[in-house]
């Protein structure tokens, strides 16, 4: 007895605490464990599962068929996800390009010392914090054939001379999404820019100006280089972003007119839930859920070599 006594009185009292309050975390963090494993981890597990069988119906009564990669076979050959893919590329390339252009311009112009730089930067902020149903409901509106301020507005000036369905065909109806999304989120482009315009130090700008350099040359040899890191945490989180699109395109046009605005993300949408076909469905969102990792790659690579040497 004296000896296991001993024993256990040798345990340093810096490591018991250590281990109560180990156990004491657990225990505060297992309901929050729980939440995010119901709300996130089992959702991509059963997705899994259902990539890989032949599902009519989510509920577990229904018998369901093991098919085991024939979902994502067909979902690689599958024409009408390769065409889906295309409009979503085209959608990601155009308007992560026009955001980015635009949030440079609105970043600059915010900086510089305006009167009333405050009111301009509330009415950038306030596309951002509109939802995005909100803003796909104002545009779809906006943009109506029969009743819309756009076609009103540009009949009375001259540009068109009758009223357009702009949301009528494919090609028009896909560009007008792309002005509602970069109409919301070159705020948060332009924003980002702002704050890497304020740590770019002055004396820099104050020296070109001295050796003669005038402010187009200023921006290009000193602004936009120091600018760089800021420039690729935009581009690759606005390129995940608008791969992603759903929510936007569902409320303007629900991938219509004829299909020509569908995207992958509302594509896996409509075959799970509206076709009954859950399996293919589930197979499209993960193939999904794979370019989307293999984006967040591509930011973190970006993001590593804008940096410079000192902050790797």
């Amino acid at each position: 007895m004296t000896v296991g006594s001993s024993a256990v009185s040798t345990t340093p009292p810096g490591r018991r605490h250590r281990r109560r309050n180990g156990r004491a975390a657990l225990l505060f963090l297992a309901p929050a464990g729980l939440v995010v494993f119901g709300l996130v981890a089992w959702p991509i597990i059963r997705t899994g599962w259902l990539s890989f069988h032949r599902v009519i119906s989510p509920l577990p009564t229904v018998p369901t068929e093991s098919v085991g990669l024939h979902n994502f076979s067909t979902a690689l050959t599958d024409p009408a996800l390769i065409s889906a893919a295309g409009r979503t590329l085209y959608f990601t390339l155009v308007s992560t390009a026009a955001e980015l252009t635009f949030g440079i311009a609105l970043g600059v112009l915010m900086a510089q010392r305006l009167r009333f730089r405050w009111l301009l930067r509330a009415a950038v902020l306030l596309p951002w914090a509109l939802p995005t149903v909100v803003n796909a409901a104002m545009w779809r509106y906006m943009l109506n054939a029969d009743y819309g301020p756009v076609n009103a507005l540009l009949t009375q000036v001259g540009l068109i001379d009758g009223y357009r369905s702009w949301l009528g065909t494919p090609l028009s109806a896909l560009h007008m999404i792309i002005i509602a999304d970069v109409w919301k989120n070159t705020s948060i482009a332009a924003f980002f820019v702002l704050a890497g315009l304020t740590v770019i130090p002055r004396d820099l700008i104050e020296a070109a100006e001295v050796d003669g350099a005038g402010t187009i040359r200023r921006f290009f040899a000193i602004t936009l280089p120091l600018l760089r890191p800021v420039i690729a945490v935009v581009l690759v989180l606005r390129t995940i972003e608008a791969f992603k699109v759903f929510d936007i395109v569902f409320v303007m046009t629900r991938g219509g007119p004829a299909d020509g605005t569908q995207t992958v993300a509302l594509y896996a949408y409509i075959t799970a839930f509206s076709n009954q076909s859950f399996g293919y469905g589930s197979a499209v969102a993960l193939l999904i859920v794979l370019v989307v990792l293999v984006l967040a790659m591509i930011y973190i690579r970006l993001l590593t070599s804008s940096s410079g040497p000192e902050d790797r």
